[in-house]
């Protein structure tokens, strides 16, 4: 008798544990990663979140930026952390790109970390000074042709979304034209400014476009963004098919409990669909696009495929 409700007691320790598990997390501050300075648009995401799941769990959530080496430094700690819920990364297309672009990395992003959802989406302008001679992207393209290897175009740095963006421009256009990486949008942009460049691609011009300081030719993604629908897209402008956008989303370490998993996707999806939050991303250019589990995971690796395959093109290999 007593081994039997020993056994019952066990069999009623392991029903109730995922439930108790999902009921008690979180009751102390979690911590979101973001693997770049503060400021830009996965900053902003990740400060916007943790002010959501502060409210709905009434615990602490922050911010801890820990930029470095393309988004590795940041992610690498998430990766090493425990699998408790309490770390989580708030990283971004990089994360996708990462593993075909270096020789090596210090995690893996299969094995050490578990796709939680992506939040959200912004495509790559496609910008020229505002005094610049280029007036679509077909006067750039047909300049590009006329003098192979004389136009310039910027980006935030090698290996980065808006430099490969570029790549794919370069391959899918059939132009000669010649990179030239800057350490951040900034610096770039002043540059197209005073002409010195002749145009990049860049997630984060369009405050300098509203301002008059850019002229947007068009955007990357596939579809024309409902932030700005005004500005056509390359697909429909000069070079069909052409679909790339930068997005953003959570990751968590492998060993977190699929309970909390679960709590947390509901949790992020209900955040990003606040109009509020929409809105404040609306004015970086920036949209919500939420996919969370299996949906998440399988656009990761479709991502990392195609990211590899031009890198593959174009030779081009990082070392950490």
């Amino acid at each position: 008798m007593k081994r039997f409700v020993s056994a019952l007691a066990l069999c009623a320790a392991i029903i109730a544990g995922p439930a108790q598990a999902e009921g008690t997390y979180p009751d102390h501050t979690v911590r979101i990663v973001v693997p770049f300075p503060p400021g830009g648009i996965t900053d902003v995401a990740g400060r916007l979140l943790a002010d959501k799941l502060g409210q709905k769990f009434n615990q602490s959530f922050i911010v801890d930026n820990r930029p470095g080496a393309g988004s590795i430094i940041g992610s690498d700690i998430v990766a090493k952390a425990p699998g408790d819920g309490y770390t989580l990364l708030m990283g971004s297309i990089a994360n996708a790109i990462i593993p075909v672009l270096y020789n090596k990395v210090p995690y893996d992003l299969h094995k050490d970390l578990t796709p939680l959802c992506q939040v959200v989406s912004v495509p790559n302008f496609l910008v020229v000074g505002a005094t610049a001679p280029y007036k679509s992207v077909a006067d750039l393209i047909k300049a590009a042709k006329a003098s192979p290897g004389t136009l310039t175009f910027a980006s935030t740095g090698v290996g980065a979304s808006p430099h490969l963006t570029g790549e794919m421009f370069k391959a899918m256009a059939g132009i000669d034209v010649v990179h030239v990486p800057y350490k951040g949008s900034g610096p770039a942009q002043l540059d197209l400014m005073a002409n010195r460049i002749a145009y990049m691609f860049d997630n984060g011009a369009l405050g300098q476009v509203k301002g008059g300081k850019l002229r947007a030719l068009a955007i990357s993604s596939g579809t024309r963004s409902a932030v700005t629908p005004d500005i056509p897209t390359v697909a429909e402008a000069a070079i069909p098919g052409f679909d790339i956008t930068s997005w953003y989303g959570l990751w968590a370490p492998k060993a977190t409990p699929e309970p909390v998993v679960a709590q947390l996707r509901t949790a992020i999806a209900a955040a990003f669909a606040d109009p509020g939050v929409q809105e404040k991303l609306a004015g970086l250019g920036a949209e919500t696009k939420v996919r969370c589990g299996p949906d998440y995971a399988a656009f990761i690796d479709s991502e990392t495929a195609k990211w590899g395959a031009l890198i593959k093109t174009i030779g081009l290999k990082l070392e950490y």
